[in-house]
């Protein structure tokens, strides 16, 4: 990926004193805390830096005080739309100028927003890691000052990393583009993800800073239920006997919405929240729960980037979560006050079962992609557009028409370079030819108003390769737009030049979602890698697994997956290590409490998986 090279910003280096002046002006705190001093002094004297904290630790200060203090942008980069409203939003209170470029916006919105980053009015510029592959971004990039690249969440340019996005694979090349520091942030990253982390991100000899995984005030519990019933009878009471607001996390939409009619019944405000939702749907549940209004959450791992609610005091994973980076990230909602919180899983082996399928799915057979890729090709037309949607086409041809076959088939083959999914809004190339002569141009077009005019054809005749002109050819938007200042700008110029017969142009046309790049048989498919992420995420399964059944402390099994030094052999935050001493809650068993006859007993109790 060729960015040229970009503009370095010559400026007098901000100190640290110059940035604790910013952190008390724009976030009105006293001074830095956990890896954030080291994280910022580092980014100042020029170094790129590793930061991995937990959630609620204060990552995004590590980067937003830097853009405050430097001079020109700092390109942030994050995987979500919602979560850079969030940021924006926040910053936005604070008076610190911040703007995001995504899909949720117009072209000519996404025009206005770089050339006020371009002027110098934006201080933080968020982008998906997928906005890189738009060469009219890429170009847009070489004018701005970019002082500092930010890249959040960047455990998922691992694939040994809970959420694996391949567009983060191409950071590497953009981030070699740039002379300026770059930090990468992540909550959850073990020395394996890491060194991903600083070789994909080809960061320069980084300042690697792993801190505050050890969250003291949060109890770490596991039950065994023998069956679902006891299984719904135990979070039942967790819910009823623990105040203050909590979050209940299922594995799938039909789970979220049975655990929520349960606890409805019982008179607790609670909601649902999982991707089915419409988008006002999930804003409303929300905030409804950020307000207080409703107690509890039963959700899908889709909730939680962003919450930042400090009174949670309660998270239950209904079901096994699929990786401890999941399992800590989404348990370290709790307790973002200080205050003790409990993080209790409620596992049953059968619950690996449902996660073995859901990989499974993830990650098709080599011969149904290659079914789907001929059903696709043969429904593309001559352009190769599909006329409809893919996964319809998948199910009426193929069979595999659910999302939960049909997306990882389009998944991989939108990796493969097969299929492409255009963004809302996207054009095709607009069709240009010259119709006069450059005697008549010039006599014509000379002096006056129409000097905009000349200079526009001159550079139609360079981009289109001279007299290619005369036969027709094709240019696409961004060619025009650059050549005239916007695209608007260049479709008044062309018809003022079509209305005086000195050319004739076809303009583009909105792109249909989807079209077939390749046929069949052309495509090359990295089934080694393919493999490789499905191991991976087995081996993460079976890494939660090991938690579940732990005889040891369990916050020091944490702790020691992600490498934190502060682990220890005992604590006195979590059921192995309290035994029978103290219980997490009242009158409830703790696994060493329970007997090898105990199991067998019929009143509700807790205990510790067994093999």
């Amino acid at each position: 990926m060729n960015l040229d090279t970009p503009k370095r910003v010559a400026a007098p280096v901000p100190t640290l004193q110059d940035a604790r002046h910013a952190l008390r002006a724009f976030f009105g705190y006293g001074d830095f805390r956990g890896a954030q001093e080291a994280a910022i002094t580092a980014v100042l004297a020029g170094r790129d830096v590793l930061v991995v904290m937990p959630t609620g630790g204060g990552k995004s200060i590590c980067y937003q005080v830097p853009a405050a203090v430097l001079a020109g942008v700092t390109l942030v980069v994050s995987p979500l739309i919602s979560l850079m409203k969030d940021q924006v939003d926040a910053l936005a209170a604070v008076k610190l100028p911040a703007t995001f470029i995504n899909s949720s916006i117009t072209a000519s919105e996404i025009r206005h927003r770089l050339a006020a980053a371009r002027r110098g009015d934006v201080k933080l510029l968020y982008v998906a890691p997928e906005r890189f592959d738009s060469a009219q971004f890429r170009d847009a990039l070489r004018e701005l000052e970019v002082a500092l690249l930010a890249v959040d969440e960047a455990h998922c340019i691992s694939i040994w990393g809970h959420d694996f996005r391949p567009s983060y694979l191409r950071l590497g090349a953009v981030r070699a583009a740039f002379a300026c520091p770059a930090i990468a942030l992540t909550a959850t990253a073990t020395p394996r993800v890491r060194r991903d982390i600083v070789r994909y991100l080809r960061l320069r000899r980084p300042a690697q800073l792993v801190r505050g995984f050890d969250r003291r005030n949060l109890r770490w519990y596991v039950a065994a239920p023998r069956d679902e019933a006891e299984k719904a009878a135990l979070l039942e009471r967790l819910v009823r006997e623990t105040s203050g607001s909590g979050i209940v996390y299922a594995a799938t939409r039909k789970s979220v919405e049975t655990v929520r009619r349960r606890l409805a019944r019982l008179g607790i405000a609670v909601d649902a929240y999982h991707a089915g939702l419409a988008d006002a749907d999930r804003e409303r549940v929300q905030e409804a729960f950020m307000a207080g209004t409703t107690r509890v959450v039963v959700a899908t791992n889709a909730f939680g980037m962003g919450i930042d609610k400090p009174d949670v005091r309660l998270v239950v994973h209904y079901q096994t979560a699929g990786s401890l980076e999941a399992y800590y990230q989404e348990a370290g909602r709790a307790g973002r006050d200080g205050m003790p919180a409990d993080c209790v899983l409620l596992h049953r082996y059968a619950d690996r079962f449902t996660h073995e399928f859901l990989i499974d799915q993830s990650f098709p057979e080599p011969e149904l992609v290659k079914r789907g890729h001929r059903a696709l090709h043969e429904a593309a037309g001559p352009d190769g557009f599909l006329a409809a949607a893919p996964r319809a086409l998948l199910g009426a041809v193929v069979g595999i028409g659910t999302a939960r076959r049909a997306d990882p088939v389009l998944r991989v083959l939108e990796r493969a370079g097969a299929v492409r999914r255009h963004p809302p809004g996207a054009r095709g190339p607009a069709r240009v030819r010259l119709l006069a002569l450059p005697e008549r141009i010039r006599a014509e077009l000379a002096g006056g108003d129409a000097e905009a005019e000349l200079a526009f054809l001159r550079g139609l005749w360079k981009a289109a390769g001279g007299h290619a002109l005369y036969r027709g050819t094709e240019l696409q938007g961004s060619v025009l737009g650059a050549l005239a200042g916007s695209f608007e700008r260049a479709r008044h110029l062309m018809e003022q030049l079509a209305r005086r017969s000195f050319l004739e142009w076809i303009p583009p046309t909105p792109l249909r979602a989807w079209q077939v790049v390749l046929a069949p048989g052309r495509e090359r498919i990295d089934w080694a890698r393919e493999s490789a992420r499905r191991h991976a995420e087995l081996e993460k399964l079976q890494r939660m697994q090991a938690y579940a059944y732990t005889p040891g402390c369990r916050r020091a099994h944490i702790l020691r997956y992600f490498g934190d030094p502060a682990a220890m052999s005992r604590c006195d935050g979590c059921d192995n290590c309290l035994g029978g001493a103290r219980a997490i809650l009242p009158d409830v068993p703790t696994p060493a409490a329970r007997s090898l006859a105990a199991p067998r007993r019929r009143r509700l109790s807790l205990r510790s998986p067994r093999a």
